[in-house]
């Protein structure tokens, strides 16, 4: 008998992508974000049913929901956007953003240091999924980050942002 929760894939989310094109979008990743591929359930029009790919460890599955798949389940360029962001702590964010820009993501927030304690910025890949990646720069308690977000709220107050 099996185990009804896989030990590799107990206690997490698994974030699931609708993509038009998976199989570039799993060559995009190994680029991008140095993804391993793990299998792919491949259909006979070349289409991906299914696909698994590792990203610093973590799994993340994802196929094909081209713009004229019938359904709820739509890619983010369909849908004119997205209601998730996939959120990755990475060594170096800097690096990161420059490796994933370097394979054709999109740079919508350039790293920058938080009031949180992490560095953060956000890209956004071809086809039409954010990722915010992240390096702890400084741990903070939850009342310290209070503080600090209340120190950075002010001081857009005083500068009019």
């Amino acid at each position: 008998m099996s185990n009804a929760v896989p030990d590799r894939l107990s206690d997490r989310v698994i974030p699931y992508l609708m993509i038009n094109g998976a199989a570039d979008a799993i060559a995009f990743y190994i680029r991008a974000f140095s993804a391993t591929a793990v299998y792919s359930l491949d259909l006979p029009n070349g289409a991906i049913a299914h696909a698994e790919i590792e990203v610093f460890g973590a799994p993340v599955y994802l196929a094909d929901a081209p713009d004229q798949m019938p359904g709820d389940a739509a890619n983010p360029n369909k849908l004119g956007g997205t209601s998730v962001i996939l959120h990755l702590y990475v060594p170096d964010v800097d690096e990161a953003v420059a490796q994933a820009a370097g394979a054709g993501a999109t740079v919508a927030r350039e790293p920058a240091d938080q009031f949180y304690g992490d560095r953060a910025a956000v890209v956004i890949d071809p086809f039409g999924h954010h990722w915010s990646l992240h390096t702890r720069i400084k741990d903070l308690t939850p009342q310290e980050m209070t503080v600090a977000m209340a120190e950075m709220m002010a001081e857009m107050d005083a500068n009019g942002s």
